[in-house]
């Protein structure tokens, strides 16, 4: 029997990319599951898929209040309870700071701040009492800015922040608060980034092949949540880039300028 047999489990952003691998890992394991997402057609698709199995589906932008609430009331109505809630639903950016319009920044906030928040809060009753786990999907972004992608080192500092203060006021209560850093992941996120104006770019500099699978990387979130870890760097170069920005930040610098920026231009 495995370590998430019957439990309940929570994934926003499950229709696809990491999501929707984290969605097959825990219906695997006997776990029942929950997800939701703003396309009704991805999300019928992966009911389709797990036809006779415990997967609830729900249409919902985590970046409003009140989807938020209405997900997890249909959550404890068709399961009675939460064991895990796994804050996985997020979207990018690529805008220098100086030409990046407002709105463009307040969507990635509401999106992977707010959207953590709102179903955290949600959620938190019923996790307590059953000494569960909450996790955030964090970003290198989240410990280090990264130029073209300030809204989104923002929104996952923010996370990063939010959750260590949780973490440390249920210090005692038995619930496990935990965020992950995965690197470069096979996924949609960077085709869907948003552009200074808040539109999807619909392309991506980096090349997949280079990356790591969503499968590899919802394997680890999987043993991080069943170890209850307290936080997850899930590269060398990850971990590297934490460590060189904490001791050499000036150094970090110029090395991160060079990454970002090819010729002088933002890749």
């Amino acid at each position: 029997m495995s370590y998430f047999t019957n439990k309940v489990v929570v994934i926003t952003g499950g229709s696809e990319g990491i999501g929707k691998a984290l969605v097959d890992s825990f219906l695997q394991m006997g776990a029942k599951v929950a997800t939701c997402g703003r396309n009704y057609d991805k999300l019928y698709q992966l009911q389709s898929i797990y036809s006779g199995k415990p997967l609830l589906i729900h249409t919902a932008d985590v970046s409003k209040e009140q989807d938020c609430h209405q997900f997890i009331e249909a959550v404890v109505n068709s399961f009675g309870t939460i064991d895990i809630l796994i804050n996985n639903a997020g979207v990018s950016m690529r805008s220098l700071v100086a030409d990046v319009e407002f709105d463009t920044l307040r969507k990635v906030m509401d999106i992977n701040f707010w959207g953590t928040v709102y179903c955290t809060k949600f959620a938190l009753p019923y996790i307590t009492k059953n000494n569960g786990t909450v996790v955030g999907v964090s970003s290198i972004a989240g410990y280090r800015g990264l130029p073209g992608r300030s809204g989104y080192s923002a929104s996952k500092y923010a996370v990063n922040g939010w959750l260590e203060a949780l973490r440390t006021e249920l210090l005692h209560s038995g619930t496990n608060i935990m965020w992950v850093c995965p690197g470069y992941t096979k996924s949609n996120i960077r085709n869907v980034a948003l552009n200074r104006e808040g539109k999807s770019q619909m392309d991506t500099p980096m090349r997949e092949g280079d990356l790591m699978s969503a499968e590899e990387c919802a394997a680890i979130i999987v043993r991080g949540i069943e170890k209850r870890k307290r936080t997850l760097v899930m590269t060398f170069t990850g971990k590297r880039t934490v460590f060189m920005n904490k001791f050499f930040p000036s150094l970090t610098d110029k090395l991160v300028y060079r990454f970002f920026f090819k010729n002088g231009e933002l890749g």
